[in-house]
C-alpha cells in the first residue's frame, strides 16, 4: 500500500472518531445543564439501538448495492445535518432524544464501513490496519482536548464548553466535512453484489451454531454482562467529573484513550504470557478497580483516585474487548470470521449496551430522587454497584471459563 493511501485512510479514521468523541463524552453534561438530568441515559440507549440496526444497513444495503465510500459520505452528511438541528430542540426532550437516535442510526454503520473500506485497500491487514486504526483513538483524544481547551474560548464566563451546544455543533460540522472527504476516497464497490443475504447471517446466528461450545458461550455471556458496567462508565463519568469539581471534563476523559494506546502497544507481549483467559480476567479486574476508585474518591473528591480510575480504561478496553476479538477470530473458521465478529459486536455494543444504559439510568434516577444532582455520598454508593457487579462477573468467568485448545494454539504461535 502506498504511503499516500495510508495517510488518506488514517485521516478517515481520525475524523471518524473525532466526530464521535466530540459529542459522546459531553452530551450528558449538556443535557443536565438544560434540565434533562434524569434522561441522560437515552442518547446512549440510542447509540446501542443503532448498533443493533447497523448490521442490517451494512449487510442488506451497503454490501450489495452501493460503493462503500459513497454510503459513508451520505450517512455522515445526513447525520451532520441532524446534529445541527438537535440543540434547537432542548425545550422538547422527546424530540431532542429522537434526533440523537436518528443521528446514531446514521453514524454507527459508518464505523464498520470505514473498517471494511480500509481492509479492502490495504495489503497486509495485520501489520497496516492497527497503525491506521490508532489514528481513530488519536482523533477521539483530539476531540476531547479541542472541547476543553479550544471551545472554552467561545463560552461565557462561569460555563464549561461541555455545558453548551458547541461540542454538538463541532461534531455536526466535522461530520459534514468528513462526508464530503469520503467521496474522495478510493472506489470501493459492494462486495456482495448479486448475493443473497439473510438476517441470520448478518446477526451471526449461523456463526453461533458453528462456534457452539461451553467456553464460547461463557465468553459470550460474560461479554454481554460486562457491558452493563461499561454503559455506566460512558454515561455518567462526565456528570461525575462535573459534580466532583473538574473543569476540563472532555480533556480529562481522554486520559482513558491515551492509556488505551499505551496498552495496545504492550498487549502482544502480555498476550503470549497470560493467554486468553487471564488477559480477559485482568481486563475485568480493571473494571472492578476503576469503579472502586470512583466510589472511594467521591466523598473527599480525591483527584488522583478519579484520574487513575479513568486511566484504567486502557486495560478495561484493550484487555477485554481487543482480546475478545482475537479470541473470536481464532475460534472461528475462515468461512464465518466476519459473521463471528459481527455477532460479538451485536451482543456487546448492541444488546449489552442497550440493557446497560437502561439499568444505569434506573440506578442513577433512584439515587437522584428528584434532585438536580447527586450528592457526593450518593455518588459513592452509586459507583459501588457496578464495582460489585463487575466483581461477580469476574469470579464467574474465572471459575467457569477454560479453552485449552485456543490457549495451546496461542502458546504455539
Amino acid at each position: 500500500m502506498s504511503s499516500n493511501l495510508k495517510v488518506r485512510l488514517s485521516v478517515l479514521m481520525f475524523f471518524e472518531f473525532f466526530v464521535w468523541g466530540s459529542w459522546y463524552t459531553t452530551i450528558a453534561v449538556y443535557m443536565t445543564k438544560n434540565g434533562m438530568e434524569s434522561l441522560t441515559h437515552w442518547p446512549f440507549t440510542g447509540n446501542a439501538l443503532a448498533a443493533i440496526i447497523a448490521p442490517f444497513i451494512v449487510g442488506m444495503i451497503a454490501d450489495r448495492y452501493f460503493n462503500t465510500e459513497k454510503i459513508i459520505g451520505f450517512l455522515h452528511i445526513i447525520g451532520g445535518c441532524i446534529l445541527f438541528l438537535t440543540p434547537s430542540l432542548t425545550g422538547n426532550p422527546t424530540l431532542f432524544i429522537l434526533m440523537l437516535v436518528l443521528y446514531n442510526i446514521c453514524y454507527m454503520p459508518t464505523m464498520s464501513l470505514s473498517n471494511a473500506l480500509c481492509f479492502h485497500h490495504i495489503d497486509d491487514q495485520e501489520k497496516e490496519f492497527p497503525i491506521i486504526r490508532t489514528f481513530g483513538t488519536i482523533g477521539w483524544i483530539a476531540a476531547g482536548l479541542t472541547v476543553s481547551f479550544v471551545l472554552v474560548n467561545f463560552v461565557s464566563r462561569g460555563l464549561n464548553p461541555e455545558q453548551t451546544a458547541l461540542p454538538v455543533f463541532m461534531a455536526a460540522g466535522f461530520s459534514i466535512l468528513l462526508g464530503l472527504y469520503s467521496f474522495t476516497l478510493p472506489k470501493t464497490p459492494p462486495q456482495a453484489k448479486g448475493e443473497t443475504t439473510t438476517w441470520r447471517a448478518i446477526l451471526g446466528i449461523d456463526a453461533l451454531k458453528k462456534l457452539e461450545s461451553k467456553p464460547f458461550f461463557i465468553f459470550l455471556l460474560s461479554s454481554f454482562l460486562i457491558c452493563i458496567p461499561l454503559a455506566v462508565y460512558y454515561n455518567f463519568t462526565q456528570v461525575y467529573l462535573q459534580d466532583t469539581g473538574f473543569s476540563n471534563i472532555a480533556a480529562t476523559q481522554t486520559i482513558g484513550q491515551m492509556s488505551e494506546v499505551l496498552f495496545m502497544l504492550i498487549m502482544p507481549l502480555l498476550f503470549v504470557r497470560l493467554g486468553v483467559k487471564w488477559m480477559l480476567a485482568v481486563g475485568m479486574l480493571a473494571w472492578v478497580l476503576r469503579y472502586a476508585l470512583f466510589s472511594y474518591g467521591a466523598i473527599d473528591e480525591v483527584t488522583w483516585m478519579i484520574v487513575l480510575g479513568i486511566a484504567l480504561h486502557g486495560i478495561c478496553y484493550d484487555f477485554f474487548f481487543v482480546t475478545g476479538q482475537i479470541y473470536v477470530d481464532k475460534k472461528a473458521d475462515k468461512t464465518i470470521k466476519g459473521q463471528a465478529q459481527g455477532l460479538i459486536i451485536f451482543v456487546t455494543y448492541g444488546i449489552g449496551m442497550l440493557v446497560g444504559t437502561q439499568v444505569a439510568g434506573k440506578i442513577f434516577n433512584y439515587y437522584l430522587d428528584n434532585a438536580k444532582e447527586l450528592s457526593l455520598d450518593r455518588w459513592q454508593s452509586f459507583w459501588a454497584i457496578p464495582a460489585i457487579f463487575a466483581m461477580c462477573i469476574l469470579i464467574f468467568f474465572i471459575l467457569t471459563f477454560k479453552d485449552s485448545k485456543i490457549e495451546k494454539q496461542i502458546k504455539t504461535n
